[in-house]
């Protein structure tokens, strides 16, 4: 049923085909055929002190405003993470702008963070039933505009954390998308514990105004080099970040370079990403020592990746370019093996 539809949507431009999907989306669970959904098993776990209903969960990008997030939940994804949501709305960057690689799975984007800004996402969150029924988890993923200079950034953070900070089960703070200049840079050395210290206070005093503690967390890239893993892993453990989610999209070509649109400007996503995104995890679970959970995300094209992702040491994961090409069967496939692999 869905290789026909996806079939349908490979027809039209993809950001017009991921527009459309959407919408169809939406339309589905408001007449309620829900019920037609694949079945997804619970599998309950425990991370950053919040209970999710199973381990995986759709990455952020996909709904960046939190216009679809009853939608995707009933398709039974244990945790929703909306986002990247920005102070202000800004259009991102020049279309086209996000391009499929059939022959190797995968997408490139450069989106740019394109969305309407973070009064927009909060109407929205209001307005779901899983926010107002308290039906599931909700990761609100967090930015910077594209024309904030790279040394003012913590204030971008600060504004999108102090809006969502009531309305989220966890908070992301993207700092790993290859489409927003400078971005990456604030991973590593003085930029990252400075932004790190920053962001942390703010949580503490949130925590107090609100007699809740919000879960933060920190999505990196999977092109670190050298002693780059082990100097991110040392500040997050430093400042006690809740969890990191590793990977983003990467820069890397060599997989898709000869194939249509593979050498496009942006990020690489899907299946050339997997075993990349597993490394860092890897990397990290060894780095780290359990002293803070991981959620892995990159490449999880099948059930099978799902369950190497938590072999590598996440704790849970997340699909989103897999989820293009499979659809909603891989949400449930993946917990299945993530279960029979223990």
């Amino acid at each position: 049923m869905y290789s026909l539809l996806r079939h349908c949507l490979f027809q039209l431009p993809a950001e017009s085909a991921h527009h459309l999907a959407l919408e169809s989306l939406r339309i589905s669970d408001r007449v309620g055929l829900g019920c037609l959904h694949p079945s997804v098993p619970a599998l309950p776990r425990t991370v950053m002190g919040i209970e999710f209903p199973n381990p995986v969960g759709i990455a952020a990008g996909l709904d960046k405003n939190g216009d679809y997030i009853d939608g995707l939940a009933a398709l039974g994804f244990g945790f929703v993470e909306i986002g990247t949501i920005t102070p202000r709305p800004q259009p991102g960057n020049p279309q086209p702008r996000l391009f499929r690689l059939p022959a190797a799975n995968a997408i490139i984007n450069r989106m740019g963070f394109n969305n309407h800004g973070v009064d927009y996402l909060v109407e929205r969150v209001r307005a779901s039933k899983l926010f107002r029924e308290r039906r599931g988890v909700l990761g609100i993923n967090i930015g910077k505009n594209k024309d904030t200079p790279a040394e003012n950034a913590v204030d971008d953070y600060l504004i999108c954390m102090r809006k969502v900070y009531e309305l989220a089960s966890y908070i992301t703070v993207n700092l790993s998308s290859p489409n927003t200049p400078g971005l990456r840079d604030l991973q590593f050395g003085e930029p990252l514990r400075q932004l790190l210290g920053t962001l942390k206070d703010e949580q503490q005093k949130l925590a107090i105004k609100y007699g809740r503690y919000v879960p933060v967390a920190v999505k990196i890239a999977p092109d670190m080099v050298g002693d780059d893993i082990a100097n991110v892993a040392g500040a997050l453990r430093e400042f006690s970040i809740d969890a990191v989610i590793a990977t983003n999209t990467t820069t890397a070509r060599d997989a898709v370079a000869q194939l249509p649109h593979g050498t496009e400007t942006g990020g690489l996503s899907g299946a050339p990403l997997m075993q990349k995104s597993t490394a860092v995890i890897r990397e990290l679970a060894r780095e780290l020592n359990g002293s803070l959970p991981i959620i892995g995300v990159g490449g999880v094209m099948t059930a099978a990746d799902a369950a190497e992702k938590i072999a590598a040491g996440a704790a849970l994961v997340q699909v989103y370019t897999g989820f293009i090409y499979r659809g909603p069967s891989l949400i449930g496939d993946s917990v299945r093996a993530i279960r029979d692999s223990k």
